[in-house]
């Protein structure tokens, strides 16, 4: 059985695919993993002994300039990437393929290489909250909508569609053209599929009133992390009390240029020691006191269960590994989905969502006394014997009867 996974997006996009390709592989299945070709993704699936097969540019060169991505340049990335989705997926495919798993930034060209092909394709996400909804706003921060936009909730989607189809559209009917396929008149929802999969555990990711689409939950894709921890962090961890773990992975931080001495002043005002993940903001010490420490890339499954909290940027992955840890959390959403997740940590009781992507030493701080109070870590510990850690297993069974009966799966189409 020959299955190709695609993705383009952040690390939290290509690791659970890296899961779900070590679980494919126990069931006996050979892998294609196409991703976006940063270094420290190719370094990542190369860990679990899978090449990676390099889609588009890589993510850090279009995010971590000098200035946040425009429209401008979504509109020239749009079609680059539907380009790139059809060679790099064609050439994937050239020896055979049974199944074209696609997760990532919308990804267009994916169900058509599937299609030319006529194998199954599964559009799968981390999150439910950019899917077409009658009662969700497209892009809004969580609350309960008036009368009034509920009302509008439809032609919002709409527009949203429209908009999907402004930078997908051209490029999309014009390579499936070039292959012998009609065009679509709605990339959106040809992409989506009305039965995607949604790789979001149940606890943290309940769905069933964001969408009207059939969601398949399998729980999250977690890849085991078994790589110890570096020696300084060792010994840091060893000389104190349990530090304040900040980190926002892929984030840039573009609004928060201070952000490092931002956090470290919040952390400092609760009286804890200070843990810096250096990420794509680039954090870095502010000065050569011992109750701070920097790290790079790190096993944050076996980090997590060692901090006092977790301050982030809501990620999926992210949210899942410290709900999973049973850390206490601080997210600061930044885009797209973390609004959300923080919601979802605040209103469970496991920490606190921050008021925006800016954060002030008092802002911070004070939502660092909400996520350091006792009764949140019992509630944290509490949340996280609930959290499943077999969906990559379970999608992965899915998969292989996805193609082993040839067929898309029902409401895929």
């Amino acid at each position: 059985m020959r299955v190709v996974l695609s993705t383009w997006g952040s690390r939290g996009d290509v690791e659970p695919l890296a899961a779900l390709a070590v679980r494919l592989r126990e069931l006996g299945a050979e892998v294609r993993v196409c991703a976006p070709p940063d270094e420290e993704y190719a370094a990542l699936l190369a860990g679990v002994g899978v090449e990676l097969v390099p889609l588009g540019p890589s993510v850090r060169s279009v995010v971590t300039g000098e200035k946040p991505p425009t429209a401008q340049d979504a509109f020239r990335l749009a079609p680059q990437l539907v380009a790139a989705r059809f060679d790099t997926l064609t050439a994937a495919t050239a020896e055979g393929c049974d199944v074209i798993l696609a997760t990532g930034l919308m990804p267009a060209g994916a169900p058509d290489v599937a299609e030319k092909l006529g194998v199954p394709y599964v559009f799968a996400c981390f999150h439910p909250f950019g899917l077409p909804s009658q009662h969700f706003r497209p892009g809004a921060r969580p609350g309960t909508p008036s009368p009034q936009e509920e009302t509008d909730h439809k032609v919002l989607w709409e527009q949203d569609g429209q908009r999907v189809n402004a930078l997908y559209g051209e490029a999309l009917n014009r390579h499936r053209a070039a292959i012998g396929l009609p065009a679509v008149d709605n990339v959106r929802d040809h992409v989506v599929t009305r039965r995607p999969w949604l790789a979001a555990d149940p606890v943290l990711g309940p769905w069933q009133e964001l969408t009207e689409l059939d969601l398949l939950q399998t729980g999250a894709w977690i890849l085991p992390d078994e790589r110890p921890l570096p020696e300084g962090l060792e010994a840091f961890l060893e000389a104190g009390e349990p530090p304040v773990y900040v980190g926002f992975g892929s984030m840039a931080m573009h609004t928060s240029k201070d952000v490092a001495r931002v956090a470290v002043e919040a952390v400092r005002a609760q009286g804890r020691r200070v843990l810096l993940a250096r990420g794509w903001a680039d954090l870095a010490l502010t000065d050569e006191a011992e109750d701070c420490f920097v790290v790079g890339e790190v096993n944050q499954q076996a980090l997590f269960g060692r901090v006092a909290a977790v301050v982030h940027h809501g990620g999926a992955g992210t949210t899942t590994t410290a709900a999973r840890a049973g850390a206490p959390q601080v997210v600061v959403p930044q885009i797209v989905d973390q609004p959300h997740w923080a919601a979802r940590v605040s209103e469970l009781g496991i920490g606190a969502a921050h008021d925006g992507p800016t954060p002030t030493t008092e802002s911070l701080s004070a939502a660092l006394k909400t996520a350091l109070t006792p009764e949140t870590a019992v509630r944290a510990r509490a949340v996280a014997a609930t959290i499943r850690t077999d969906g990559a297993t379970v999608a992965a069974r899915m998969l292989l009867d996805v193609a082993g009966r040839g067929i898309q799966p029902p409401g895929s189409a």
